[in-house]
C-alpha cells in the first residue's frame, strides 16, 4: 500500500487501541472501505506487526490522483480512436460518444450525451440497447442501427460486482461495402443469365459444364467419359445415393451425341411392376382396359438416336430384365399388345447405387444382363472421398440459391465452414446443395452462421473423433502436418507446378515456396 506512511511511534503507543488494521497488500479502493467512523487505518504485514498508518484525508487524496490519471489515459484513448464508440448507462443515456461516432451517425457529441439513446435510433435497430437488457455479447456483427446505415459492430455489457450498468459499442461504416456487394451482386446476377442465353445457343457448350469439382479423381472421371465418345458403348455408373450420376451420365450423353439427339431417363425403381413393360416398350391403341385409345410411345422409342438412362437399373423386376436384355441383343421389340416388330435404335446408360455383382450371386440379377450393361464401368466416389471439392461446390450453391431468393451472401465464416469439409455427408453433392439452400434460407444480414448448420451432433462428434489421431502434438504442428498434407496434394494435382499449385491454394508463389522450404518440402 504505497499511501500508507511508515510508523512514527511505537506499537505500544494507546493512540493505536481500536483503530481497524489492513494487511499491506490491501488495494487503496479496498482499504478506503474500512475506515469507518475511524480517521486512521493501521497496516500490518504477514506477522500482523504494525508497519504503518493510513489517514482517510490521505487516501481519498490518493485515490483522486488515480482517478485522474485513469481519466486522463482514457480521454486520450477515447479521442484516438477512429471508429465509433457509444456507452450508455443503465438508463440507456449516452456517456460516452465519439468523434467516430459523430461522423458515422451525424450526431453531435453535445447533442447525444445525458440523452436517452432511443432518441435517435429504433428501438429495435439498438445492438447495445439490447446487451443492456440481455448481457449478449457480440462481436463484428453486420449490423443496420438505420435504414440507410450498415456497420459492423462490437457490443459488450459493462458489469460492475455482477450487475450490468451500462453497455459499450464499437462500430464501423460498411456501408459503401454492403452497397458496393450488392452492385457486384446484380451485376454478377446479368452475367450469369447471359452466360446461360449464350451456353443454350452455342452447339459446343462444354458437357461437363453442370459437374463442379476439380479434383483429381473428377478429373479422371472426365478423361474417362472422354474416351468413351468415340463409341457406341454401354455405360454403368456405380455410387451412392446423391453423387451425381445422372450429371456424369447426361455429360456422356453431350459428349457423344447430336445436340438434338434425344436424352431420356427413366427410374426403375419408381415405376409399378405391372406398368413398366407398358413405359419401356409403349402399348398399341385398345392394348388393355384404360389405355390410351391412341397408344403410347415408349421410352424406347422415344429416345430414338439418342440414350436411354436407366437410373437405379438395380431395382428392375426380373421378368423386365429378361426383356430388356433381348431388345439389347436383337435391337427389336414389340410394343405391347402389338404384332408387328419395331427397330430399336438407343445407346443404354445404366447407374445404380447398388452392388449388381451381389445382386447376381443372390440371383436379384441376371448374370447375362449385368454383363451386357457391364462393358464401361465408371464408379463415381462419395463426397466424403473427394473433400477438396466441397468448397467450390458450396460456392456455387451459395450462388445458385442467394440468386433464386434474391438473398446476397456476404460471406461464409471459417468456422462454418470447417464444419463442412468435416461433415461425413451421407447423402452427398444433394444434402450438400440442400444444406446450403436451408443455409441462404436463414441467414441474417447476409451472413451465413454456425447455429444454422443441422448436422446431427453424434454425426459431427463421430466425424471430429475420426479426424483426429489419439495422440495429439501441440497445435502449431499439427497445422504443419496438415497444411504439407495439402501443399502436396496441390502439387500433386497441378504434376509438380508450382504456379498452378500456387493459384490453386489461393497464395502467391513466393509464398509457396517459402512454406515449402518450412515444411521440409523439396523445391527441386
Amino acid at each position: 500500500m504505497k499511501s500508507a506512511f511508515p510508523v512514527d511511534r511505537p506499537a505500544s503507543d494507546p493512540s493505536w487501541t481500536g483503530l481497524p488494521t489492513v494487511p499491506v497488500d490491501t488495494a487503496l479502493t479496498d482499504a478506503a472501505e474500512r475506515f469507518g467512523a475511524s480517521e486512521e487505518l493501521l497496516v500490518v504485514n504477514a506477522q500482523h506487526d504494525i508497519i504503518g498508518y493510513l489517514t482517510k484525508t490521505d487516501a481519498l487524496a490518493a485515490i483522486a490522483s488515480a482517478y485522474q490519471y485513469l481519466e486522463t489515459y482514457f480521454d486520450t484513448i477515447i479521442s484516438t480512436v477512429e471508429e465509433s464508440i457509444s456507452v450508455i448507462d443503465e438508463s440507456a443515456n449516452i456517456i460516452v460518444w465519439t468523434e467516430g461516432a459523430e461522423n458515422i451517425f451525424s450526431v453531435a457529441a453535445a447533442d447525444a450525451i445525458g440523452k436517452p439513446i432511443t432518441d435517435f435510433f429504433p428501438v429495435d435497430m439498438l445492438m447495445t440497447l439490447k446487451t443492456l437488457q440481455t448481457g449478449e455479447s457480440v462481436y463484428r456483427k453486420q449490423h443496420q442501427p438505420r435504414e440507410d446505415l450498415f456497420v459492423l459492430i462490437n457490443s459488450n455489457p459493462i458489469r460492475l460486482h455482477d450487475r450490468i450498468i451500462g453497455s459499450v459499442a464499437v462500430e464501423t461504416d460498411v456501408t459503401s461495402q454492403v452497397r458496393l456487394n450488392q452492385e457486384l451482386y446484380h451485376a454478377t446476377s446479368k452475367v450469369h443469365s447471359l452466360q446461360q442465353e449464350v451456353a443454350k445457343l452455342s452447339p459446343s457448350a462444354d458437357p461437363f459444364y453442370n459437374i463442379k469439382g476439380s479434383s483429381l479423381v473428377i478429373k479422371k472421371i472426365t478423361e474417362k467419359i472422354k474416351k468413351v465418345a468415340s463409341t457406341k458403348a454401354t455405360v454403368l455408373f456405380l455410387g451412392e445415393s446423391g453423387v451425381g450420376k445422372e450429371l456424369f451420365a447426361r455429360a456422356t450423353h453431350d459428349i457423344r451425341e447430336n445436340p438434338d439427339a434425344p436424352f431420356i431417363a427413366i427410374n426403375c425403381g419408381a415405376i409399378a411392376p405391372t406398368l413398366f413393360e407398358s413405359e419401356l416398350f409403349g402399348y398399341e391403341k385398345g392394348a388393355f382396359s384404360g389405355a390410351d385409345q391412341k397408344g403410347k410411345k415408349g421410352m424406347i422409342e422415344l429416345a430414338r438416336g439418342g440414350t436411354l438412362f436407366l437410373d437405379e437399373v438395380g431395382e428392375m423386376p426380373l421378368d423386365m430384365q429378361v426383356k430388356l436384355l433381348r431388345v439389347l441383343q436383337e435391337k427389336k421389340y414389340y410394343p405391347v399388345g402389338g404384332t408387328k416388330q419395331v427397330e430399336a435404335d438407343f445407346r443404354v446408360i445404366a447407374a445404380t447405387n447398388k452392388d449388381l455383382a451381389e445382386l447376381v450371386k443372390q440371383g436379384q440379377f441376371r448374370e447375362d444382363l449385368y454383363y451386357r450393361l457391364n462393358v464401361v464401368t465408371i464408379k463415381i466416389p462419395p463426397l466424403r472421398e473427394r473433400i477438396e471439392d466441397i468448397i467450390e461446390l458450396c460456392h456455387f450453391f451459395l450462388y445458385e440459391f442467394s440468386m433464386r431468393y434474391n438473398r446476397p451472401i456476404n460471406s461464409i465464416s471459417q468456422t462454418v465452414m470447417q464444419e463442412m469439409l468435416a461433415y461425413q455427408w451421407p447423402g452427398n453433392i444433394r444434402e450438400l446443395r440442400n444444406t446450403v439452400e436451408r443455409l441462404v434460407v436463414f441467414a441474417t444480414d447476409g451472413i451465413i452462421k454456425e447455429e444454422d448448420l443441422t448436422f446431427p451432433q453424434q454425426a459431427k462428434q463421430k466425424t471430429y473423433a475420426s479426424l483426429l489421431p489419439d495422440e495429439l502434438i501441440n497445435l502449431q504442428q499439427e497445422l504443419d502436418v496438415h497444411e504439407k498434407k495439402v501443399i502436396l496434394h496441390a502439387l500433386e494435382l497441378e504434376k509438380g507446378n508450382k504456379l498452378a499449385a500456387a493459384k490453386r491454394l489461393g497464395i502467391s508463389r513466393a509464398t509457396l515456396y517459402n512454406k515449402m522450404s518450412k515444411l521440409n518440402i523439396p523445391v527441386t
